[in-house]
């Protein structure tokens, strides 16, 4: 059997089988929902039904049939740590990189370079998630709040279910944001049409706030900084793609092509702030936009 411990942190009010087919999308609801009916799914050290009504808090054992033991191993692969101490890391995740193992892609991963570079990490979430506090997709590049032990993690984990961990990103969209701010509060759910997407919808959704404010417009794009205020799978994707100024090069939730042939968005975890559990020392980190995204706002700027 290989085992799969989940922590819930910022998600809430959502069943049990959803809320698993979601953290673990390379395996399908309907086998979660077998795993479910065989006892291999406990909350919080319980079985629950798929009805079960996932919760702040709890935590979430999945074990795995599997033929051979599940291991993480550490790859010396190159990380840009931002900030270390012995509780926490500040990492600054390169476009393209996975952010955790999963089933049939258990190499290559930012947590793989993790277990290489740090000497502790939470155990919270499992061996596939060692550390992992939030997340971004493969292709957001930007900072992560990483956790070298138990403590921190949940105090982290609270801090975000509070909304006190401020997050801002930078993104590039089609189409001109004629107001120079706006607040995007559009519940997301799971699109029933493809489960690969998330989608604005009201049944079995989420809340989820997204505040923005234009940087620069050009011709044809407009770059503006984000703030979430809640913390949705895809969120800051979907709401630019609801209100029909969706993220240039974003493969999921824009539809065309787009003049600069890229397939991965323009989307970028710029800065983040949080109190440090230890310290109580309210602490705010930054980095600088990488290619090619710095090399497209120059040349739209330059275009004017």
């Amino acid at each position: 059997m290989g085992l799969i411990e989940l922590y819930v942190g910022e998600e809430e009010d959502e069943r049990l089988d959803l809320y698993l087919s979601n953290e673990l999308d390379e395996i399908s609801r309907t086998y979660i929902q077998k795993l479910i009916k065989e006892n291999l799914v406990k909350v919080n050290g319980v079985h629950k039904k798929s009805s079960y009504l996932v919760k702040e808090g709890d935590t979430i054992k999945v074990e795995l049939p599997e033929p051979k033991k599940l291991e993480i191993i550490p790859e010396n692969i190159p990380l840009d740590i931002v900030y270390e101490d012995k509780d926490l890391a500040v990492i600054n995740k390169p476009q393209g990189m996975v952010v955790h193992p999963a089933p049939g892609n258990y190499s290559s991963t930012l947590v793989n370079a993790l277990l290489y570079h740090m000497d502790s990490l939470s155990s919270i979430n499992g061996i596939i998630r060692p550390g992992i506090v939030h997340r971004l997709d493969k292709d957001t590049s930007g900072l992560l709040l990483i956790a070298k032990n138990d403590f921190i993690h949940r105090e982290l984990s609270n801090q975000l279910k509070e909304r006190d961990i401020h997050r801002e990103y930078i993104a590039i969209v089609h189409g001109i944001l004629h107001n120079d701010s706006g607040r995007i509060d559009a519940p997301i759910g799971r699109d029933p049409r493809n489960r690969k997407k998330m989608t604005v919808i009201s049944k079995n959704s989420k809340e989820a706030i997204t505040n923005y404010w234009v940087l620069d417009r050009f011709s044809k794009y407009t770059f503006a900084k984000v703030r979430l205020e809640t913390g949705r799978t895809h969120q800051i994707r979907v709401h630019f793609s609801y209100i029909n100024h969706p993220i240039v090069g974003d493969p999921l939730y824009s539809s065309g092509k787009n003049e600069f042939n890229l397939d991965k968005q323009l989307l970028h975890a710029r800065k983040i702030g949080f109190v440090h559990p230890r310290t109580k020392e309210h602490m705010e980190f930054e980095c600088d936009i990488p290619e090619p995204f710095k090399g497209i706002v120059d040349k739209l700027s330059k275009r004017g």
